[in-house]
């Protein structure tokens, strides 16, 4: 069992920057590619960004290219995602997912193992 806590979430202006971060309860190493997705008030999850077990493929949502990057430290067994020039369509709670095993992929159906999420607000 994979558990993920995710953390650096909380309320910022638009332009700015946020770090999240998903730390989990075992070496990454052991899991699959690891990804965030996003929820926002009225609306369905949608993909945010995944990343691959060697963490040399990434993949990222059109709405946040440029300005999001997913990195994973093996090491730390933690996946950060790094977001630049927040703006308000940002808003939602986002969530860290793993796979049990296997490539980064878009669709959430994919991930076994989800975090709680952490809120993030980007006012106007």
């Amino acid at each position: 069992q994979v558990q993920l806590v995710e953390s650096g979430g909380g309320l910022v202006q638009a332009g700015d920057s946020l770090r999240l971060s998903c730390a989990a309860s075992v070496r990454t190493s052991s899991t699959g590619a690891m990804g965030w997705f996003r929820q926002a008030p009225g609306k369905e999850r949608e993909f945010v960004a995944a990343i691959s077990w060697s963490g040399g493929v990434t993949l990222h949502a059109d709405s946040v290219k440029g300005r999001f990057t997913i990195s994973r430290d093996k090491a730390e067994n933690t996946v950060y995602l790094q977001m630049n020039n927040l703006k308000p369509e940002d808003t939602a709670v986002y969530y860290c997912a793993a796979k049990g095993r296997g490539s980064a992929t878009t669709y959430d159906y994919n991930y076994d193992y989800w975090g709680q999420g952490t809120q993030v607000t980007v006012s106007s």
